[in-house]
């Protein structure tokens, strides 16, 4: 494990040969969710020895349908998710899609998420870089592995080694996302830990009802498959209703289905190390 993950999961008991796992519901809707997904997944963590990052988005400013949830209001989202991460002592991740979101948001959450339409803006990346924080670039559904080097050497160039990269599937057509797994030992390449972005991979996008659909029941075949590929860490999001979330209900992990699946994992995880 990258010694800023270390220092990230201080606190946390683990075991250092594990995944770590980034999970929580898509967007900030309100306190009772946040607090009642952070308590259940980082029991199970703790318990399996899983090393935890808390995930949820303030704001949503990638959205299908302009009539779509976007957030609470940054001030209100931001507080919510540093007020989970200090209750139950874990780190946080949040989405920033503007240059001057990067600053502010590094006051609330200890890694910046680069949205994966955003994977090339420069003076994004850059500002990130300069927060001090941990940057976490998910790969472009239009980007190779490979080239994802670009992005590394922009934040890497701006004073900051401190990267993660994660994969969440390629344009398949208009209307579908594929996984092409090669691209985790590509961008392994570029020296950083890689991540599996499990539930956004599944997500079917561009729908004409302005709503994101999706294939949940493969989360288990996405996941299982990126630990044989040598991905670092999952990216998994997960809601106690996905159908009732306010957004990415169509792909997101059932809550209570959450346990079962990390205990495959781990054990998958023990036999791909030895």
């Amino acid at each position: 494990m990258e010694p800023f993950l270390k220092d990230l999961f201080k606190g946390q008991t683990y075991d250092d040969k594990q995944f770590f796992l980034i999970a929580g519901p898509c967007v900030i809707e309100n306190e009772a969710l946040l607090l009642q997904v952070a308590e259940k997944v980082s029991g199970i963590c703790k318990r399996l020895g899983i090393p935890y990052i808390f995930k949820s988005s303030y704001r949503k400013a990638n959205r299908t349908s302009a009539s779509s949830f976007t957030g609470l209001g940054d001030d209100i989202g931001l507080e919510l998710l540093k007020k989970t991460g200090e209750k139950f002592s874990l780190p946080t991740t949040t989405d920033i899609h503007a240059h001057d979101e990067a600053a502010p948001a590094a006051g609330y959450a200890d890694v910046l998420q680069i949205p994966a339409f955003m994977c090339r803006q420069t003076d994004l990346l850059q500002a990130a870089a300069h927060t001090g924080k941990i940057v976490n670039v998910k790969k472009g559904q239009f980007v190779s592995g490979p080239a994802m080097k670009f992005a590394v050497d922009k934040i890497r160039k701006a004073g900051n080694d401190k990267i993660i990269l994660t994969e969440r599937g390629t344009t398949f057509g208009y209307q579908d996302l594929v996984v092409d797994f090669r691209n985790i030992p590509w961008m392994k390449a570029h020296g950083v830990p890689v991540v599996m972005d499990v539930t956004h991979s599944l997500q079917q996008p561009n729908q004409t009802t302005g709503v994101t659909g999706g294939n949940p029941q493969l989360i288990g075949t996405i996941a299982k498959a990126a630990l044989a590929a040598g991905a670092d860490g999952l990216f998994i999001e997960t809601h106690p209703k996905p159908a009732e979330a306010l957004s990415d209900g169509a792909n997101m992990l059932q809550l209570d289905l959450l346990e079962g699946l990390l205990e495959e994992l781990v054990v998958l995880r023990k036999a791909l190390v030895r």
